[in-house]
């Protein structure tokens, strides 16, 4: 999360190129949205007995239990995207590379919107991310498949997303305080989506159909010196401070 935030921070909407980094996470961890308080969404008693990080994420939505995933961000200027009515529309600009992607991996991929029963209520506020659907949310074969989340300061946007590989949101729900199991019944996975790919193909194929949808030509990079002495910052600072973590509030 320190580097993601680096990305945001150091990107300068003049002269830098839009930014698509591809990560996992290890262990597994829980990522709080943005407004969220620890001490009402989790338990972490249990937290702390299992030794399951708690990290608090720049951007809003609810808990997030990483684990056994493909997690993307993307920084970019407004302008170097196809142009979007709104800051809801501009999910859906943004999240086109998954469809592409989802597709190309065989699966029926669809906006909640496109394909909910009329009338299904969408955007509702939900503590456990993959309870709630919003318009733009992406279901696979009827099931909502990871989630996104999006930050914005003056010129830039700043995006992240999880594709989990298998689907561990049951145990993630073991850590909220309301676990009931309803909440992790409509998600799903690209094992249980019949995806067995391995991760390095998956990468691949997750980059492919990024400079497809938007008709860019990757080049990779590591981070700048820039990057990597914010994201030290970060680390040492806000990232290992629970006033952040659990709390929300950046000394």
């Amino acid at each position: 999360m320190a580097i993601d935030e680096a990305l945001l921070r150091s990107f300068d909407p003049a002269v830098s190129l839009p930014v698509l980094r591809l990560y996992g996470w290890n262990p597994p961890a829980l990522s709080l949205g943005r407004y969220q308080r620890a001490a009402e969404v989790l338990n972490l008693e249990r937290c702390r007995n299992d030794n399951v990080a708690v990290v608090r994420r720049v951007t809003g939505g609810g808990v997030i239990y990483h684990a056994d995933e493909l997690t993307y961000s993307l920084v970019c200027a407004p302008g170097q995207i196809p142009p979007a009515s709104s800051i809801k529309d501009s999910f859906r600009v943004l999240t086109g590379f998954l469809l592409s992607f989802y597709r190309t991996l065989g699966l029926d991929a669809r906006y909640a919107a496109d394909s909910l029963p009329e009338g299904t209520r969408l955007g509702e506020r939900t503590a456990f991310c993959f309870a709630g659907k919003e318009s733009f949310d992406i279901l696979a074969n009827g099931r909502k498949i990871g989630g996104n989340a999006q930050r914005r300061l003056k010129g830039v946007i700043f995006q992240h997303g999880s594709i989990p590989l298998l689907n561990r949101a049951a145990t993630g729900l073991t850590y909220m305080s309301d676990h009931s199991p309803e909440h992790a019944e409509g998600s799903a996975s690209l094992a249980e989506c019949g995806v067995t790919a391995d991760r390095d193909s998956l990468i691949t194929a997750l980059a492919s159909a990024f400079s497809g949808h938007f008709d860019m030509v990757f080049q990779r990079d590591s981070l700048s010196e820039r990057e990597q002495s914010e994201m030290v910052s970060l680390c040492a600072g806000k990232y290992s401070a629970n006033c952040w973590n659990l709390e929300g509030v950046a000394e």
